[in-house]
């Protein structure tokens, strides 16, 4: 559910476009999954017994408590009709996004001033099923909602409720008021970040990344239209329909101090010696697993010594789908070839890449353009040296991230272990990044939005900064 940046990159691949455009559509123009919920019927269908479990990281959050308590109240899961619908926020490929909050419980009815209760508003993503199947999408939607039951991370949306009316899917997340990077970049000169903010919200995705590895997670769709700001300054990934879901085997390895890489090598020459660590294993069903009938081995740590990685990275995922967003593609995506784990690294350098200098590396004139450059031409900064020794670790991630081999790439033999490491991000603290203060707070300030129900007299034309967005696109073979 991203926000629209500035000039124009569309970048979708397939006979359905994405329209991502999060403000100046009507309801009436929306795209085949945005239908209107003037059509809707509250038959309602009975809701899952999954819609809501504890999440151990939403224990202090007011809007997930009120979520449990009307349940509680209700002493079933919440349905559509304890939810009223404020307005339209996004659209995308398969469904539509609303903002929303919960109807009181006393008078069934919902709070009407918006500005009352910031803390409890709510983003509902709403799929029209058959729009979806006729689509051939419904695949998408299911793996979205699959990979949501899973999350449990202060980066990562928390799927607050699930349920179905009519042959509408709804899913009930947190609502960020910051916006998306995408925006929030066009706010600054020459559309770049500084590097220190740049440095903070890499290290978050990086952390929220490592957690999704962990669980077997490909991303698959990593741009800054996808990362979200809450309204405490830190960082949501969002959108993971286009996810591939894996198995990962959690490890704690060790390197050969022989071989420790030098705080001034190049990422991708890294060389790692992996040591076993002396352990007894079992098996049991995983919950880091998609794949309930999956097993992974737990290593139990007998002896505490010093250069210990947690490594938890998918290397052996495969996949010949052709998904992603055209300008962050990795070249072997590009080039038709499968891919794995390293295709989420790939993006990773690109996202810093444009964060840092306000574009994309390979952008080229047309779609095709940019796809060629992504395999063939080298990678280069826009100026020959860089402005400070931050911005040189900056470039020496990017080099290593956006190697063209994904063998040789940083990241994809042990994921976030070895990103972790590097000299960019040194003198944070990735473990307590969520207590650091955020470049930016929003609070629970309104966001501007497109209204659900339009009003007479007023136009949505004021579109004098135009902002270019991004559209993500499927094959699947």
């Amino acid at each position: 559910m991203p926000d629209p940046g500035g000039g124009e990159r569309h970048s979708e691949a397939s006979s359905e476009t994405l329209n991502s455009s999060m403000l100046g559509s009507s309801m009436s123009s929306e795209s085949i999954c945005s239908t209107s919920f003037s059509r809707l019927s509250f038959d309602l269908l009975p809701p899952s017994p999954e819609s809501l479990s504890l999440k151990p990281h939403r224990s202090s959050d007011f809007a997930y408590s009120a979520i449990r308590s009307a349940a509680f109240c209700r002493k079933a899961a919440l349905t559509f009709r304890d939810f009223h619908l404020l307005r339209r926020i996004g659209s995308g490929d398969i469904g539509t996004v609303y903002l929303c909050r919960l109807r009181n419980r006393q008078f069934n009815s919902p709070v009407e001033d918006e500005e009352d209760e910031e803390c409890c508003l709510y983003a509902m993503k709403v799929v029209d099923k058959d729009a979806v199947a006729l689509k051939k999408k419904s695949q998408r939607a299911e793996m979205e909602r699959k990979i949501l039951k899973m999350l449990d991370h202060p980066f990562l949306p928390t799927l607050y409720a699930e349920f179905e009316a009519s042959h509408f899917s709804c899913i009930v997340m947190e609502f960020c008021s910051g916006g998306d990077l995408h925006s929030l970049r066009f706010k600054h000169p020459h559309n770049r970040l500084p590097l220190s903010s740049a440095r903070f919200y890499a290290a978050e995705v990086l952390v929220a990344l490592e957690y999704l590895h962990m669980l077997g997670i490909i991303y698959r769709d990593l741009k800054p239209e996808n990362v979200l700001v809450r309204s405490d300054g830190h960082i949501m990934l969002s959108d993971f329909d286009l996810s591939l879901c894996s198995d990962a085997i959690p490890a704690v390895e060790s390197s050969d101090p022989l071989h420790n890489p030098s705080p001034n090598a190049l990422p991708h020459t890294y060389t790692q010696s992996h040591t076993p660590l002396p352990t007894r294993s079992h098996s049991f069903i995983s919950p880091f697993s998609c794949f309930s009938n999956r097993g992974f081995r737990s290593r139990d740590m007998r002896v505490v010594e010093p250069n210990r990685l947690f490594v938890a990275e998918p290397v052996s995922a495969r996949s010949c789908s052709f998904v992603g967003t055209h300008e962050y593609v990795s070249p072997e995506v590009a080039s038709g070839r499968s891919h794995g784990n390293a295709v989420d690294w790939w993006s990773f350098g690109v996202f810093i890449y444009e964060l840092i200098y306000g574009r994309t590396p390979y952008a080229g004139p047309s779609k095709e353009a940019t796809l060629r450059n992504i395999v063939k031409k080298p990678l280069a900064f826009p100026t020959a040296t860089p402005a400070s020794c931050l911005e040189l670790h900056a470039r020496d991630l990017i080099s290593g991230l956006l190697n063209k081999d994904p063998a040789r790439r940083l990241g994809s033999k042990r994921g976030a272990a070895d990103v972790k490491k590097h000299p960019f991000f040194k003198g944070l603290n990735l473990a307590l990044i969520r207590m650091q203060t955020p470049p930016l707070v929003p609070g629970s300030r309104r966001t501007k939005t497109t209204s659900l129900y339009p009003v007479k007299g007023k136009s949505n034309s004021n579109n004098h900064h135009k902002q270019h967005e991004t559209a993500s696109f499927d094959f699947f073979f």
